[in-house]
């Protein structure tokens, strides 16, 4: 919908510009195709440096399988998520702090998987799949 308003713009700037030069008309629609993308694109805040954007986990095996998150904050808090993402799927969490995360995958029968610790710093994808 946004490009066909952009196109529409676009068009009906072109139609009623003064005689110019080809080259003025090409400076001009530059300049407007720039102002209307970043329209569109926004200006999008950024994360506080203490979090990061994503956390994503990708399904490699045969089963859904649910993976659950746990961490301690400054405070003392403890924050705890949980995906549960079907056979090749993928499933995501956004703005969590950064810092040392326990895991823990968790099969459809119920039984562990795999279980340990990572630091988390930056944006990650993790993927599940047989060893």
């Amino acid at each position: 919908m946004k490009n066909l308003i952009l196109s529409f713009v676009l068009l009906y700037t072109f139609q009623i510009s003064y005689s110019q030069s080809d080259f003025e008309k090409t400076l001009q629609a530059g300049a407007i195709l720039i102002n209307g993308l970043s329209f569109i694109k926004g200006n999008k805040p950024k994360p506080d440096s203490k979090t990061i954007e994503y956390l994503c986990v990708k399904n490699k095996l045969t089963d859904k399988v649910t993976f659950k998150l746990t961490c301690k904050t400054e405070d003392g808090d403890e924050i705890k998520k949980e995906l549960v993402i079907q056979n090749d799927g993928k499933e995501c969490v956004y703005e969590i702090p950064k810092g040392v995360w326990s895991y823990e995958i968790i099969l459809a029968n119920k039984e562990t998987y795999k279980k340990g610790e990572f630091k988390l710093d930056d944006d990650i994808t993790i993927t599940v799949k047989d060893d």
